[in-house]
C-alpha cells in the first residue's frame, strides 16, 4: 500500500476508531442498551486492543515530542554530514508516520470485530490477514532507525540543539520514564526511538501464541494465526540481529582514527566481523585490521583502506583447516586464523555475507538462516573499474564474472572512450566481440567486429575505420593475418583495393591490388606491404606488364602487351618505361629489336633492327599470348581462403570456432557512432538452423548416391552459411577483385580459366573433408578415392555447379580474346542472312535431295520453296538453346540434339532413316549456324573446348564441337567470297 493511500485510510479509520472509543467508555459507565454488544470477543482481543492503543499513543507523543525537534535542523547546512543526518531523521519520521497509520489500521479492525462479532471473523484482523504487510512496515522502521544509529545522527543533532534539549529536559524526562535510560542526551534519545517498538513486537508474539493455543487446530483461523506467529517470530529475531550490528558499528568508529571514519562512516555499512575479535592473518596484503560489513571486505593498512564489493567476491576453501582463500577481480587473498574455529567463523561470514550481498537484501530472519541457498554462485554478474596498471587500467567492466575473472558476455568501457561488447573467457576477450576505439578527429571512430582468442583479434572479422577504410578477413594476435580485402573510402585521394593474403599485419604472398587513381591493377606477389616477385600490371588503357618486382619497382626482364598485340620483351625502368636492350613484335609480324630509351620529352628511341621480312602471325597464335604463364602456380594463389576451411576441418568441424574460421556477413549497415546502441550489430550465426554444423552433417550422410549427391550440392553452394557455400562466395570475392573491371583484358584468360578448374578441384575436396568428419562421427571411414575418380568428379559434378559464379567474369575474358573472330563471323553471318533459304542451301553446296522443299510440278524457272526461311527450323530453334545454359555438358548435349533435329528433318525428306556422312552434314551445319545467328560463337566453342569434361575427349562430343568448330571457321573464310555475288541473281532471288 502505498504512503498517500494508507494516509487517506488512515484518516477515516481514525475517526471510526474515535467513536468507538467514545462509545465503549460510554458503554461501560452507563450499560446503555446501544453499546451493550461492544462486549470483547476474547481477552487476548482485549490485550492486543490495549496495546494497540498505547502504543498509538506512544508513537503520537514521541513524534510530537522528539521526532519533529531533531528535524528542525537547518536543512540549508553546508556541512555535508549534517544534510545526511537531516535526510535520514527524515526517512525515520516517515517510516514512523507509516507505522502510525498501520497500528490505526490494526485498531480500526478490532473494532470492527467487537461491533460486529458475527460479520467479522478472527482472521478479519490486521495482524492476521495482513501479517506480512505489517512486518514490513515494521522492517523499514529498523532500517531507518539503524541508519540514523550507525552515523550517530541522534548525538549530532542533539548536540547541535543541545539548548533546546536543555531547556526541555523535564518534559524529556517524564516522556522518557519507566524506560530506564541512561547515558547521554543521545543515548537517551535512541533507545526511547527503539524501545517502543522492540516491545510492541515482543507483545505481538506473545498475543499470537496464546490465540495459537486458544482457538484449537480445527479453527477457521487456524491457518492464519500460525503465519503470523511465524512472521513476527522472525521479525523479533531480525530486529534484533539489526539492531546488535548497528550498536556494533556505531562502537566501531570509536575505534578508528578520523580520517578512516570518515572514509568508512556510512548509514549502509553494518559490521559483521572484527579481526580484533576474532583474528585473522591476510597475505599477501599484512592487513593490520580486517572489517567484514554486509556490503563490503574492508582491510585497514595504516591510513590505507581497501575496500572489496561482496557482489564480487569468491569465497575458495583451502587446502586445511587453518586458511580459505578470497578472489576479487584484481586480487587474490588468504585469511589465516589461529584456529579451525576462527577460520570456519570468518569462512561462514564471509560467504553469507556474500549470499546477501548477491541477493540485494538483507537476510530474513537471520543470517544465514533463509531459505536461500547458502553457496554463493561462481557466475555472476556485475560492474567493476579496474584499478591496477596494465592495458585494463580505468576500465569499467559490466556483465558476467565466473572466479573473480570477467566470464561470459559482457562490456568494457575505458575513460578513452574505447568500448568493448562481446564474449569473455577467464578475463580475456575470447568469442565474437566489438570494439570502438575513438580518434583524434571528432565523431570518428575504428570499429573491430571480429573474433577475439585470449584478448587479441584471432580469426574472421571486419574492421571498419574512421578513415572509412574497411577490412574483412582474419587477424592472428590482433594483427592482419591471412586472407583479407581492404577497401579505400570512395572519396580518398588514392583510392585503391587490396585483395589478397597478409602476414603480421602486411600485405604479403599472392594478392591483388587496384589502384583507382592511376587506372591499373596489379596482380602477383608481395612481400612486407611491397609488390615483391613475379607480378602482373593490367591498365585501364589495355596495357599490360608482366615482371620481377622488388621493393615495389619492376625490376630485369619483362613483356609488355598492349591493346593490339604488339609485343615488347626486354628491360624497363622502375616506372615500367621501356629501358635497354629488347625486341618488339607488331601484328603484322614485323620485329624491331635493339636499344630503347626514352628522350628529354615524351617520345620513345630506339636503334636496332626493323625485320619486316617475317611472315604475317597466325592469329590463333596471338591469342595465346597470356600473361601469368607458370609465374603463379594456381594451386598455391588463394590458399588463404582454404587454410581457415580445412583448420575448421581438422578441428572436428566444433560448432563454436565455425564463425570464427569461415567467417560471416554482417546484416546492419557499418555505422560509427559513439552511442553504445552502435556497439551492437547483427549478422548471420552458425546456430541458425540454416548453419548448424550438426544438421550439416548428417544431412550430408544422407545424400551420398550420385543424384541426391548433385542436389545437395548445389543446395550447399548457394547457401551462404553452409561451409561449401561460404567458400563459393569468398572464391567469387577474389575472382571479381582479379578479372573485373580493370582486370577484365584478354591477356587474363588463361589465369582466369585455371582458377576456376582450381577452385572446383578444392571445392570438391572441401566436400570430401566435411564428409569424413561425418563419417567419423558414426565410427565409419572415408573411402580411398583414386585420381581417375576424383577427376570424374571434379569435371563432371562440381564445376559445372561452381561455373555459374564465375561465368559472367570468365565469359568476357572470352569474348574480348576472340573478338576479331567473332567480328570476321559475324561479318560472314550478315552476308548469309542475304540469301534465301534456296540460294543459301545452293551456295553451301548442299545436295539437292536433302533440300526440305515441296515441288508444286511448276516449270523450271517458277520452282520456289513453300518454307521459305524455315528450313530446317526446329534444328536451328534448337541450336539457338546454346546460349541458355553455362554448362558445358548441357551446351554439349545441345549440339547433340540440333544434330539430331538436323537428320530427322533429312530423314523426313528422304522418307527413309539416313545418317549423314560428314560431307553432308558440314553444309547443313553450316546452314543452322548461319540461320541461327548465334553471337560471339567463338567465345562460346572456345569456352565450352576448355571446359568440357575430359572424358569426352575423342567421343561424340568431342566430334560435334570439331565439325561445329569448322563451321565457325568456315563462315569466317567465306566472308571475302561472299563480297562478289555472282552477276545472274537477280533481287528479286535475295529477296
Amino acid at each position: 500500500m502505498g504512503a498517500e493511500g494508507r494516509g487517506r485510510r488512515a484518516g477515516l479509520q481514525s475517526q471510526e476508531t474515535s467513536r468507538a472509543r467514545s462509545l465503549e467508555h460510554r458503554g461501560r459507565r452507563t450499560g446503555d442498551p446501544e453499546t451493550s454488544t461492544l462486549v470483547m470477543c476474547g481477552p487476548e482481543e482485549a490485550a492486543l486492543l490495549r496495546l494497540e492503543e498505547v502504543f498509538s499513543a506512544t508513537l503520537a507523543r514521541i513524534n510530537n515530542l522528539i521526532l519533529q525537534p531533531l528535524l528542525s535542523t537547518d536543512p540549508e547546512s553546508s556541512d555535508p554530514q549534517d544534510r545526511e543526518c537531516l535526510r535520514l531523521l527524515q526517512q525515520l519520521h516517515k517510516s514512523s508516520q507509516q507505522l502510525g497509520e498501520v497500528t490505526e489500521e490494526s485498531l480500526y479492525s478490532l473494532w470492527e470485530r467487537q461491533r460486529h462479532p458475527r460479520s467479522f471473523g478472527l482472521e478479519s484482523l490486521l495482524l492476521l490477514r495482513s501479517a506480512d504487510l505489517v512486518m514490513q512496515v515494521h522492517m523499514e522502521y529498523i532500517e531507518s532507525y539503524t541508519s540514523c544509529l550507525v552515523v550517530q545522527a541522534f548525538h549530532k543533532v542533539a548536540k547541535s540543539k543541545s539548548m533546546y534539549w536543555r531547556g526541555r529536559q523535564k518534559v524529556l524526562r517524564q516522556i522518557l520514564t519507566g524506560m530506564g535510560c541512561e547515558g547521554s542526551l543521545g543515548t537517551t534519545l535512541a533507545q526511547a526511538l527503539r524501545q517502543p517498538l522492540t516491545q510492541h513486537v515482543q507483545q505481538y508474539v506473545l498475543f499470537l501464541l496464546s490465540l495459537r493455543d486458544t482457538i484449537g487446530e480445527r479453527h477457521p483461523a487456524q491457518e492464519l494465526v500460525m503465519h503470523a506467529v511465524t512472521v513476527f517470530g522472525n521479525l523479533q529475531s531480525f530486529m534484533g540481529q539489526a539492531l546488535d550490528q548497528a550498536v556494533a558499528t556505531q562502537a566501531l568508529w570509536h575505534t578508528l582514527s578520523s580520517q578512516l571514519r570518515d572514509v568508512l562512516c556510512t548509514p549502509t555499512h553494518r559490521l559483521l566481523q572484527d579481526s580484533q575479535d576474532v583474528p585473522v592473518v591476510v597475505t599477501p596484503l599484512r592487513a593490520e585490521r580486517v572489517l567484514l560489513f554486509d556490503d563490503a571486505l574492508v582491510l585497514l593498512q595504516g591510513h590505507n583502506v581497501h575496500t572489496f564489493d561482496l557482489k564480487l567476491l569468491w569465497v575458495d576453501p583451502g587446502q586445511d583447516r587453518y586458511t580459505f582463500h578470497l578472489l576479487t577481480p584484481e586480487e587474490e587473498f588468504s585469511f589465516c586464523a589461529r584456529d579451525p574455529q576462527s577460520q570456519v567463523v570468518w569462512q561462514w561470514k564471509v560467504t553469507q555475507a556474500v549470499c546477501q550481498a548477491l541477493r540485494g537484501k538483507k537476510d530474513f530472519p537471520v543470517l544465514g538462516a533463509g531459505l536461500e541457498p547458502s553457496e554463493p554462485p561462481v557466475c555472476r554478474c556485475g560492474a567493476y573499474t579496474f584499478r591496477a596498471e596494465g592495458r585494463l587500467c580505468q576500465a569499467t567492466y559490466e556483465g558476467e564474472w565466473r572466479w573473480g575473472r570477467p566470464h561470459g558476455k559482457g562490456t568494457l568501457k575505458w575513460p578513452d572512450g574505447r568500448n568493448h561488447v562481446g564474449d569473455f573467457f577467464k578475463g580475456l576477450e575470447q568469442g565474437f566481440g566489438i570494439h570502438l576505439v575513438p580518434q583524434a578527429a571528432e565523431d570518428k571512430f575504428d570499429c573491430y567486429k571480429c573474433h577475439w582468442q585470449e584478448g587479441s583479434m584471432c580469426g574472421y572479422g571486419i574492421c571498419e575505420y574512421g578513415t572509412d577504410e574497411v577490412y574483412k578477413g582474419y587477424f592472428q594476435e590482433g594483427l592482419r593475418h591471412g586472407f583479407g580485402v581492404l577497401d579505400s573510402a570512395p572519396q580518398a585521394p588514392h583510392p585503391f583495393k587490396y585483395t589478397g593474403h597478409w602476414e603480421k599485419g602486411q600485405r604479403s604472398g599472392y594478392g591483388v591490388q587496384e589502384d583507382s587513381d592511376r587506372g591499373e591493377r596489379y596482380i602477383g606477389m608481395w612481400r612486407a606491404d611491397q609488390r615483391h616477385g613475379p607480378g602482373v600490371v593490367v591498365t585501364q588503357a589495355g596495357v599490360c606488364y608482366q615482371g620481377t618486382f622488388q621493393a615495389d619497382k619492376m625490376v630485369g626482364p619483362g613483356i609488355l602487351l598492349s591493346e593490339d598485340d604488339s609485343l615488347y620483351e626486354g628491360t624497363f625502368t622502375r616506372d615500367l618505361t621501356l629501358m635497354g636492350k629488347g625486341k618488339v613484335t607488331f601484328p603484322n609480324g614485323f620485329t624491331l629489336e635493339g636499344s630503347f630509351s626514352s628522350g628529354s620529352g615524351k617520345g620513345l628511341y630506339t636503334q636496332g633492327v626493323l625485320d619486316t621480312a617475317a611472315l604475317p602471325p597466325d592469329p590463333s597464335n596471338i591469342c595465346q599470348r597470356q600473361l601469368g604463364l607458370g609465374a603463379f602456380p594456381v594451386e598455391s594463389r588463394w590458399q588463404g581462403v582454404y587454410s581457415p576451411f580445412w583448420h575448421f576441418v581438422l578441428a572436428d568441424c566444433p560448432g563454436d570456432l565455425q564463425e570464427a574460421l569461415l567467417g560471416f556477413h554482417m546484416q546492419s549497415p557499418r555505422e560509427l557512432r559513439k552511442s553504445q546502441e552502435y556497439l551492437c550489430c547483427e549478422r548471420s550465426h552458425p546456430k541458425d538452423s540454416a548453419g548448424n554444423v550438426e544438421d550439416i552433417l548428417e544431412e550430408l550422410l544422407q545424400h551420398r548416391e550420385p543424384k541426391a549427391l548433385q542436389q545437395y550440392l548445389r543446395k550447399a553452394l548457394s547457401n551462404s552459411l553452409h561451409p561449401l557455400g561460404k567458400l563459393l562466395r569468398t572464391l567469387m570475392l577474389t575472382f571479381q577483385a582479379t578479372y573485373a573491371g580493370v582486370g577484365a583484358n584478354k591477356h587474363l584468360q588463361f589465369l582466369a580459366q585455371e582458377e576456376v578448374k582450381q577452385h572446383a578441384r578444392e571445392l570438391w575436396a572441401a566436400y570430401r573433408g566435411l564428409l569424413q568428419v561425418a563419417l567419423q562421427r558414426k565410427g565409419q571411414a572415408l573411402e580411398d578415392e583414386d585420381e581417375e575418380t576424383r577427376d570424374l568428379q571434379v569435371h563432371g559434378l562440381m564445376l559445372p555447379l561452381v561455373l555459374p559464379s564465375f561465368y559472367s567474369e570468365l565469359f568476357t575474358l572470352y569474348l574480348l580474346l576472340h573478338e576479331r573472330e567473332d567480328g570476321l563471323y559475324s561479318q560472314g553471318i550478315t552476308h548469309l542472312s542475304l540469301f534465301p533459304d534456296t540460294k543459301l542451301l545452293e551456295f553451301l553446296d548442299v545436295q539437292k535431295h536433302l533440300w526440305p522443299l515441296k515441288d508444286l510440278k511448276l516449270t523450271t524457272n517458277q520452282r520456289y520453296s513453300l518454307v521459305r526461311d524455315k528450313c530446317f527450323l526446329s534444328a536451328t530453334e534448337c541450336l539457338q538453346k546454346i546460349m541458355t545454359t553455362v554448362d558445358p555438358r548441357e551446351k554439349l548435349e545441345v549440339l547433340e540434339k540440333t544434330y539430331g533435329e538436323i537428320e530427322t528433318t533429312v530423314t523426313r525428306v528422304l522418307g527413309q532413316e539416313h545418317k549423314l556422312p560428314m560431307d553432308d552434314l558440314l553444309p547443313l551445319l553450316v546452314y543452322v549456324v548461319s540461320r541461327a545467328r548465334i553471337q560471339h560463337l567463338g567465345a562460346e566453342i572456345h569456352l565450352i573446348r576448355d571446359m568440357m569434361n575430359p572424358v569426352h575427349i575423342g567421343g561424340l562430343y568431342d566430334f560435334l564441337l570439331t565439325a561445329l568448330e569448322s563451321c565457325y571457321e568456315h563462315i569466317q573464310k567465306e566472308d571475302m567470297r561472299l563480297r562478289h555475288l555472282p552477276g545472274h541473281w537477280d533481287s528479286r532471288e535475295l529477296r
